[in-house]
């Protein structure tokens, strides 16, 4: 009989599985991640579960406004803005000069900012027709006036940003939290094109280290995580 000649790999004996190897890496790793990470993870997970409430503003506020910090003092005017019930209202009102307010319980975002400053001793109202009267030109000509007026020019957030540009200080917009102090005035662009403006404030609870927002956007003055929810345009800080 003819040797037929075997052209191929060398056969070679199938190794054994090892039983318990892979089963001990899979311990080793669920052991690792109970130990180190799991605390982590739900030290997280009940951070996050720490919401906006009247309980926890009053907190915060009550801590905010013994600060020695302006900025700080500032954004407890803002929180305590949130226990007055309001709803949004942009119409025009004929309102008194200086100290002007429009209707307790009526307002738009710039009454938000106008009020939590008035808190701390500062009329916006009477700065921003001050700064207007003498350079008028300077800021947005989108209304078709011709001269200043008190009852509404603090209540445009473009004539804000440009006072605020002008007197205090702007500081470059980020969608970097930890670049917000306390305090500090956002403006976003929203998506209708619409200009915004909010206070910079602590989170709740566990989470005041959180840059959060008051603000109303139409649905009242609000204590929301929303600070990048929409387009930086404006970041400022003004004040003593």
């Amino acid at each position: 009989m003819t040797a037929i000649e075997y052209i191929g790999p060398i056969p070679q004996k199938k190794k054994r599985k090892p039983v318990l190897g892979g089963w001990v890496i899979l311990l080793m790793s669920g052991l690792f991640v109970s130990y180190f990470a799991w605390p982590t993870f739900a030290d997280y997970v009940k951070t996050q579960q720490d919401v906006a409430t009247v309980d926890k503003a009053i907190l915060t506020i009550d801590y905010l406004i013994e600060s020695e910090n302006f900025g700080e003092r500032l954004a407890g005017a803002a929180l305590k803005r949130t226990q007055t019930p309001s709803v949004y209202d942009g119409a025009y009102y004929s309102i008194a000069y200086p100290m002007g307010d429009v209707p307790e319980g009526k307002g738009m975002g710039a009454d938000v900012l106008v009020r939590t400053y008035r808190a701390v001793g500062i009329d916006l109202q009477q700065l921003v027709h001050e700064d207007m009267r003498d350079n008028f030109r300077l800021y947005p000509q989108l209304w078709g006036q011709k001269e200043p007026d008190t009852n509404i020019d603090h209540r445009r957030i473009p004539n804000l940003q440009r006072f605020l540009f002008r007197n205090g200080l702007e500081i470059p917009a980020s969608r970097v939290p930890s670049g917000y102090s306390f305090g500090d005035i956002v403006a976003w662009r929203l998506p209708d094109g619409e200009t915004h403006i909010a206070v910079v404030v602590p989170g709740p609870g566990a989470r005041r280290d959180e840059r959060w927002v008051v603000h109303n956007q139409g649905d009242g003055t609000k204590w929301e995580n929303a600070l990048l929810d929409h387009d930086i345009v404006g970041h400022y800080r003004y004040g003593k």
